[in-house]
């Protein structure tokens, strides 16, 4: 059972405060410990819910509920991933792949409340960025690390790596390392495959590559992939991580990318399908 719990809401969003202050107000009424995020507090002005942190709330709740789109999931679980959290989401975006609970659906998440839950554990990506033999940046993913071109219609040059055997050389517009929680975002829309979320592995997905005979990869998730910038005839080249955080490279750059040392645990509905979901999100079976 939970004892403490965590609000985030979609950072800056006037629209989600009444949301934001419907659930403060459920929680509260049922003896919970609520904390809401130090960046919600803009959005429930002259309210007296315990205001705390990002680290805080990492440190002190067993749940966190995150108000938003998958964006805002994706963005709060980095945050948090090195803390020993659950994470609970309400879909107030599109799609809902992770956010998969509408806010009107209070019977759900009192059966959630109560003990009637699924957890899943879902890999995440630590990755660095290694220029001149130095580590320039290090990052989470959740969703993918993206090497890609910018602005100008030209392919990048690249090598790839995996646990220091190399795999191929490429020209392409770029490519995905993505988790299976990834696998229906950039990554499927590249012509990767679809992997279940709770697979120990990652897909190697090549963006516009320019050979017919290059085909995403799956390999398995503790393996070491290093992407190796070509020196020569590869400029507006970056990387992104959840297309959330950009970094320019330059030629001679690695990117370097393992499986985070902590797993996300998600807490879904007790009826949650995730290939249900699939036919829904992705309207499989639908007559056109």
């Amino acid at each position: 059972m939970f004892q403490t719990i965590g609000i985030i809401g979609k950072y800056g969003d006037p629209d989600i405060a009444e949301t934001l202050k419907t659930f403060c107000d459920y929680l509260q009424q049922k003896d919970f410990t609520i904390m809401l995020d130090e960046s919600s507090t803009e959005l429930l002005k002259n309210d007296d819910t315990e205001t705390v942190s990002r680290d805080t709330l990492g440190e002190h709740c067993d749940l966190a509920i995150v108000i938003g789109g998958d964006g805002t999931f994706l963005s709060v679980a980095r945050s948090l991933a090195a803390y020993d959290i659950a994470f609970l989401g309400i879909n107030l975006g599109r799609l809902g792949f992770l956010t998969d609970i509408s806010p009107e659906d209070k019977s759900t998440l009192d059966a959630i409340l109560s003990g009637n839950y699924q957890t899943e554990e879902r890999l995440l990506l630590n990755a660095e960025v290694v220029r001149n033999g130095a580590t320039l940046h290090k990052n989470l993913a959740f969703n993918d690390v993206v090497i890609h071109k910018w602005e100008v219609a030209r392919m990048i040059e690249f090598e790839t790596y995996v646990n220091g055997i190399f795999v191929n050389s490429q020209r392409s517009d770029g490519l995905i390392v993505s988790t299976p929680t990834g696998s229906t975002a950039y990554a499927l829309s590249s012509g990767g495959p679809i992997l279940h979320p709770t697979l120990n592995a990652i897909t190697l997905v090549p963006i516009c590559p320019h050979g017919m005979s290059n085909r995403p990869v799956v390999i398995d998730g503790n393996s070491c992939i290093e992407i190796l910038i070509h020196e020569e005839k590869t400029a507006n080249t970056q990387v992104s991580f959840d297309g959330q955080y950009n970094l320019g490279l330059i030629p001679g750059d690695r990117v370097v990318v393992n499986k985070y040392s902590r797993p996300v645990r998600l807490i879904h509905p007790p009826e949650h399908d995730h290939f249900r979901l699939l036919r829904a999100k992705l309207h499989w079976s639908q007559k056109l």
